[in-house]
């Protein structure tokens, strides 16, 4: 067993080893998709908790393990301060300690929790496992969510991704925490031949069924396409340009010329699909915009654009056509400190008016996830950016619709892991909801997937370009729609409860 010092932690070397296991435990989210090295070094860190002689002991480790997993996963963090290094750019290296120590609070607080209930490292295992899932939930929800670089995510460009279809992101957590918490629940000191093989044989036993049966649900036929036509155009505007009096020109001038190009080998579209935020006017300064777009492009436009309501700006998404302007879908989940200062509308009413949505500082919400009808197109979930990273904003039910859209602008994500890591998560809430998804960028990923969360076709970073495909068939609605996260909370909290009940059952017969 490692010494702990007089100051109620581990080590800092026994530490620094956790930070390591967090970083490893990274490489298996996008672009390193390394899940194997996920599943080993998050196995490891399940073996050091179920050892830890208290819970804080327990929660330390895994405090530096989720320091070390969110300070690679979420490296790009920095990036939106780097566009305007000179103002911002100080801020970078403060953001990610944050960030980081924000989400380690999410691995710790499991660690702990798993050692204030269970005695037997078998059942600490098992409840941290279990906590960890529920506390992937958790991060969905609280704080206005961030779901960002689950434990499940590392499945998501393999076969067995589409156990989401089945139990959702979070279900996909559960097989990660499985997975690498069966060794030590097989964990006997002493015993030969060693019990945790037997657990390492069911945890591959596990990955191979989820494969294997990912690999047969891809291997159904599916649908045909439809016979709907989609543009999508990808300008390559970088941010530190967007708003560039000058380059904005350029930039929609290049927008116009992509959607109007012609290719003798395919259809002409039904839909042209611009990214967010993809003019540098108002909505409200369009005039006759609409009408002169989707003349130029031969087909109706469907675009991110800004609008204000009084002093509210909304971020928007409406479609420019022969008839005008048609239904308008304002995104809602906003990003905080990003997109808004939380609380700001609160604060104005004490005078602090400088972070207020209602006085023009930052965005409006809109009214929440809608199904809307574009001309002739089927009807449709718009997703703005960031709201793509939630499973719960998904409809179902009377509301469902027959494909998803994003439009994003994910220059400010930098261009290394942020990109990939968001494209990944569009790919899992096709496989969620059993809905193609299409998918403009405003410099990448842009991308065509289909109701299997698989890539028909992307466009690549700083690229301009468009991509001219069907709209892919949706498939039946999936279990997960039906029933959502609800059986795997539901597993994971009964392993909670069955772990603290033996505790109290062994503390009696003591």
């Amino acid at each position: 067993m490692p010494a702990f010092d007089r100051r109620g932690r581990p080590p800092l070397r026994s530490l620094a080893f956790d930070l390591g296991l967090g970083a490893i435990a990274a490489l298996g989210q996008a672009p390193w998709n390394l899940w194997f090295l996920s599943v080993t070094a998050l196995g490891v860190l399940c073996w050091r908790i179920g050892r830890a002689k208290t819970a804080r002991d327990s929660g330390w480790h895994g405090f530096a393990a989720g320091f070390g997993q969110f300070a690679v996963a979420m490296s790009w963090i920095v990036e939106p301060f780097l566009v305007e290094p000179d103002v911002y750019g100080w801020m970078a290296p403060f953001a990610l300690f944050f960030m980081a120590s924000g989400g380690a609070l999410f691995w710790a607080a499991p660690a702990w929790l798993s050692g204030r209930t269970t005695l037997e490292m078998q059942q600490r295992g098992l409840s941290f496992a279990a906590l960890m899932v529920l506390s992937d939930w958790l991060r969905g929800w609280i704080f206005s969510g961030l779901p960002w670089a689950l434990t499940g995510h590392i499945w998501i460009d393999t076969p067995a991704a589409q156990m989401a279809a089945l139990f959702g992101a979070i279900g996909l957590s559960a097989l990660t925490m499985l997975a690498a918490a069966l060794p030590t629940i097989f964990w006997r000191q002493g015993k030969a031949p060693h019990p945790a093989f037997a657990g390492t044989v069911l945890s591959v036993l596990l990955i191979g069924t989820a494969w294997t049966s990912g690999m047969a649900r891809l291997g159904r036929p599916m649908p045909a396409d439809t016979s709907i036509n989609l543009r999508l155009v990808q300008p390559n505007a970088t941010q530190a340009l967007k708003w560039d009096p000058y380059w904005s020109e350029v930039f929609f001038r290049r927008l116009l010329d992509l959607s109007a190009a012609r290719d003798p080998d395919r259809p002409a579209p039904d839909t042209v699909i611009w990214p967010e935020t993809a003019v540098n006017f108002l909505l409200e300064q369009s005039a006759s915009a609409p009408q002169d777009i989707a003349s130029y492009v031969g087909a109706p436009v469907l675009l991110g654009i800004q609008r204000v309501e009084g002093a509210r700006y909304f971020n928007s998404l409406t479609e420019f056509s022969a008839k005008g302007i048609g239904a308008i879908y304002d995104k809602f989940h906003l990003v905080p400190f990003g997109e808004y200062t939380p609380w700001g509308d609160l604060m104005s009413r004490f005078g602090i008016r400088a972070f207020a949505a209602q006085h023009g500082f930052g965005y409006s919400a809109g009214h929440g996830p809608a199904t809307l009808r574009f001309g002739g197109l089927p009807p449709v979930q718009p997703l703005i950016c960031y709201e793509a990273v939630f499973s719960r904003h998904l409809l179902s039910g009377n509301d469902r619709p027959e494909w998803l859209l994003q439009v994003t602008n994910d220059a400010w994500f930098g261009n290394l892991s942020g990109p990939w890591q968001h494209l990944a998560q569009a790919r899992l809430r096709a496989i969620e909801s059993g809905l193609p998804l299409m998918r403009a960028a405003n410099t990448g990923v842009s991308a065509v997937i289909d109701a299997h969360g698989e890539l028909r076709a992307t466009l690549g970073l700083n690229l301009s370009g468009r991509i001219d495909s069907p709209l892919p068939a949706a498939l039946p609605p999936t279990p997960w729609s039906r029933w959502g996260d609800w059986p795997t909370l539901l597993a994971a909290l009964a392993c909670v409860l069955l772990s603290a009940r033996y505790r109290r059952l062994t503390g009696r017969r003591g």
